[in-house]
């Protein structure tokens, strides 16, 4: 039994790529399970991890969701304390479900590989756990991202982790030659290893309007039946109408987040590329809003927070895979047989 343990940052591409390699591996026939064992609920009301329905739909594992992903862990996760040897026991437990009968475990991490270490059961504990080989994901923004890459890298070595290697995820394309001409040598330098470098895919990466209405909530007014439509960049509408009708036309497929009272900038918006309305103070906008963003398509959502604080919230927001999306499962494995040295990644697990 072979064990790889993807882990990363918020953000850094765990899920499409541990989604690409078990498919990949699979079609290269080796019985593949996936395990995930500290997941997070999102959505309202949500009590069931994404990726362990994405996985288990995708993978058409048996194993109800519940133990591919059994433990689900919040900001707040120390309010309902576990005994932490209770803990990993019901997680060992699970894990040995999914791993019957499979050659390969793909083990996804948390949002972050500190997620839980309070109870010893953070990204690194369960790795010497489950003697999992970690791959490390990269999200490149910026020379702070190489240090943090670097930094976990060594950390993990430290604690006695063979780690496989890293893969840099969703490149900005002016990034692109910086990876590959100074951040990958500045990693082998260190002894760690490169295995690929995806560059950025919008239609992978760009988040819903749906997934926005998930992490912001509050009341869709207009065009429900649209949320699945593609939010590429974001636009915030609190400037005069005169200074904002020029960002307005230059951003394509956007999101414009402004005042529920300014209905002035929500319909220039209106008449431009927009993919979402997005209303804040819980201020209802005047009716022709509504009725306009009705016949253009865009979905309208008032939430009650101010400004400020939708901008941050909309900040975290991700594209997520779903079990449906065959267009994004299927750009999962082209990027990792066309980016990613697959082949030795299988050679380092044996």
């Amino acid at each position: 039994m072979k064990n790889l343990f993807v882990m990363g940052t918020a953000g850094s591409g765990k899920t499409s790529v541990a989604l690409g390699l078990a498919l990949k591996f699979r079609q290269e026939g080796y019985r593949v399970g996936y395990f995930k064992p500290v997941g997070n609920a999102v959505g309202t009301g949500s009590k069931l991890d994404e990726d362990g329905l994405l996985m288990k739909e995708v993978l058409h594992m048996e194993q109800p969701v519940e133990t591919i992903v059994p433990y689900l862990a919040g900001p707040a996760y120390l309010s309902g304390y576990r005994n932490p040897c209770e803990s990993l026991r019901s997680i060992r437990q699970a894990y040995e479900a999914v791993a019957e009968d499979k050659e390969l475990v793909i083990i996804g991490g948390a949002s972050f590989p500190h997620i839980m270490g309070c109870l010893g059961l953070d990204a690194v504990s369960l790795a010497l756990e489950f003697k999992a080989a970690p791959l490390f994901t990269i999200n490149i923004t910026d020379d702070f991202s190489i240090d943090q890459a670097i930094f976990i890298n060594s950390y993990l070595a430290c604690k006695g982790l063979n780690v496989l290697g890293n893969i840099f995820h969703n490149v900005p394309l002016p990034l692109l030659a910086k990876t590959e001409g100074i951040y990958r040598p500045i990693l082998a330098e260190r002894g760690f290893q490169t295995l690929g470098v995806i560059p950025q895919n919008q239609e992978m990466t760009a988040p819903t309007v749906k997934e926005y209405y998930e992490v912001l909530g509050g009341e869709i007014l207009a065009a429900r039946e649209k949320m699945d439509r593609v939010v590429e960049d974001v636009v915030i509408g609190a400037m005069s109408i005169e200074s904002a009708l020029g960002y307005l036309r230059r951003a394509a497929n956007k999101a414009v987040i402004t005042g529920g009272d300014r209905s002035d900038v929500a319909l220039a918006a209106l008449e431009t590329d927009t993919s979402a309305l997005i209303l804040t103070g819980g201020l209802y906008p005047d009716v022709k809003v509504a009725a306009r963003a009705e016949d253009k398509g865009v979905p309208v959502i008032l939430v009650h927070y101010d400004t400020y604080t939708t901008i941050e919230k909309a900040s975290s927001i991700t594209r997520k895979i779903r079990a449906n999306d065959e267009r994004a499962i299927h750009t999962a494995v082209d990027n990792i047989e066309k980016h990613v040295d697959w082949r030795n990644v299988l050679k380092l697990l044996q």
